[in-house]
Parts: C-alpha cells; sequence; structure tokens
C-alpha cells in the first residue's frame, strides 16, 4: 500500500507532465485512444466518487465561519469565467461549435486540483475546498442555465438535458462517496492517499480521448484554441485576484478565490461536450486541463514564496 501512495503522491506532483505526454501521443496515434470517448462520463463519475470520499462535515462547517469569503469565491466563479468565455467567443469571431465548447469549460465548476494549487500557493485552503464543494454542489442548476444565457445564439441549447447529465456525472458520485465515507470511514482513510493517482489516470484519459476525436481540427485550430484557453486561464487568475481584493478579503483568501476562478472542471467540459454537442467542441476543455494544470503550477510556486498570512478576512472582522 506505502508503494501505491508513492507512485499516486508522484502522479498527483507531475499531473501536467503526464497529460502533456499522452495527449502528444494520442494526437500522433488516434485510433489507439478514440476508444476511451464513451466511457468519458463514467471517469468524471469515478474521479467525483473520489472528491465525496475526501469531503467531511468539517468542510461544510467552515462555510458557516467563512460565510462571506465561501459566497464571493462561488460568485466569482460562476460569474467571471462564463463572462470571459463569451467575451473571447465574439472577440475571436469562434465558429458555433468552438464557441459553444470555450463557453461551456467557463460555465463549470472550479476543479479539485485547485485545492493543491492553493495549498502550494500558501493560499487559505479550507475556503478553496470549500468554494469547489459548493460550486461543484451548485452546478447542476447553475452551469446549464449559464451555458443557456451565454450560448444559445451559437447553437439550441438543451438545458434539461444538461441538467440530467450534470447531476449524473457530478452530484449522484459525490453523495453516494459522502455515504460510503460516512459509513466505512476506516476503510476509505486507509485509501484516500490513492485517490490523487486515480483522478490523474481519469483525466489524462479524458484529454487523450478528446485530442485522438480532434486530431486533425487540431492540426488547423490548435494555435487559435490555445491562445483563447490561455487568456481566459489567465484573465480569470487575474479577475479573481483582483476581485478578492477589491472586496478587502486577506491576502491568503484573494490567493484562493484567484485560483479557484482560473481553474475550471474541465473534465465536465469535455464530457457535456461530446454528450450534448460535437467533439469539436470538447477541444477547449481538453486544451485548458493541459494549460490550467501548468499555469496553476506557476502561479502556485511564484506565490508560494511568500510568506504565509492569516486566513481570516478583514470584510469579516
Amino acid at each position: 500500500m506505502k508503494t501505491l501512495e508513492r507512485i499516486s503522491s508522484f502522479a498527483g506532483n507531475t499531473f501536467a507532465l503526464w497529460v502533456i505526454i499522452f495527449g502528444t501521443i494520442s494526437f500522433f496515434i488516434p485510433s489507439g485512444f478514440t476508444w476511451i470517448s464513451p466511457h468519458i462520463s463514467l471517469l468524471l463519475g469515478v474521479i467525483m466518487f473520489g472528491m465525496g470520499l475526501t469531503l467531511s462535515m468539517d468542510d461544510f462547517k467552515s462555510v458557516a465561519r467563512m460565510p462571506k469569503s465561501v459566497l464571493i469565491g462561488v460568485c466569482a466563479q460562476f460569474t467571471i469565467m462564463p463572462f470571459i468565455a463569451f467575451c473571447l467567443a465574439k472577440t475571436f469571431q469562434l465558429p458555433p461549435e468552438l464557441a459553444v465548447g470555450v463557453i461551456l469549460v467557463g460555465c463549470c465548476p472550479g476543479g479539485t486540483s485547485s485545492n493543491v494549487m492553493t495549498f502550494l500557493a500558501k493560499g487559505n485552503t479550507v475556503l478553496s475546498v470549500a468554494v469547489t464543494s459548493i460550486s461543484t454542489l451548485l452546478a447542476p442548476f447553475l452551469t446549464p442555465a449559464l451555458i443557456f444565457l451565454f450560448a444559445s445564439e451559437w447553437l439550441p441549447i438543451s438545458a434539461g438535458s444538461l441538467v440530467l447529465s450534470i447531476l449524473k456525472i457530478i452530484l449522484l458520485p459525490i453523495i453516494l462517496g459522502l455515504i460510503v465515507q460516512t459509513f466505512f470511514r476506516k476503510q476509505v482513510e486507509k485509501s484516500v492517499k490513492v485517490l490523487p493517482l486515480i483522478s490523474v489516470i481519469g483525466i489524462v484519459a479524458v484529454v487523450t480521448a478528446v485530442v485522438a476525436l480532434n486530431a486533425e481540427a487540431l492540426a488547423v485550430t490548435g494555435p487559435l484554441i490555445f491562445l483563447i484557453v490561455f487568456l481566459h486561464n489567465s484573465f480569470g487568475f487575474f479577475l479573481g485576484y483582483l476581485f478578492a481584493k477589491w472586496l478587502n478579503l486577506s491576502k491568503a483568501d484573494q490567493k484562493a478565490i484567484s485560483i479557484e476562478v482560473g481553474m475550471q472542471n474541465s473534465g465536465l467540459g469535455a464530457a457535456l461536450a461530446l454528450a450534448h454537442f460535437s467533439p469539436l467542441a470538447a477541444v477547449p476543455s481538453a486544451m485548458f486541463s493541459v494549460w490550467h494544470n501548468i499555469s496553476g503550477s506557476l502561479l502556485a510556486t511564484w506565490w508560494g514564496k511568500e510568506k504565509k498570512q492569516p486566513h481570516h478576512s478583514t470584510a469579516e472582522k
């Protein structure tokens, strides 16, 4: 078990590297990875089940301890990224599938890797976990509504079917994970350190499948999509930080909210794109998955060199 834990820790610390390696391989040998695409929703469900296993009542109690910071983080998550995505789609006059793909990833909740990045950045990790958890639980309702609001001018949007998909992919697995964690706490505690390995395998599989399905399109549109993903992610970090600073939150909270806003659950974006739109619509999510882990690591390393500050917000004194 110790060996497996070490492998899991190594995989988690080198996550972006594996995404790049296998994404590149799938680009050049797409036939070896297209078989994964029908299983993307299942893979994401397994990852969300793992998230449920790691949650506890303390995570939800933290919301009561810092309600204003959590509310600010969740509001920033579901306003800044969708709006940036819409502006980028308009500015670059993207074709419908890519426009919807960019907006899809913008409307998703925060990604779980943001919690690790916040910890490395010496930010408020408790706030990060709380915002990720609340935004993920709200996703079945807010994500379809936001996609309908921002993307319906490009393609027909069925908000109802999106709600059902997210309930199955996100909410149900998390609830099952919470139930298992409640009744089998000792067994879960022994195995929870292996979860990063499962998450890495799952996200790497999702990215390779999307890249394989779109290898030809990526050869043509790859640079443009990367530019948009780079801008989307960068503006998310920057505006999330400014928003938290403007509302007088502590430096640790500013870091947490910046990272929460900038890092999306791109696996969910890819799954929704493949289930409801087209493989091409999943490309922005796949590329976002690669880039935000690289940029998040760089930002966390830079911030991590600063002296750690208290977690309390000045707004909540």
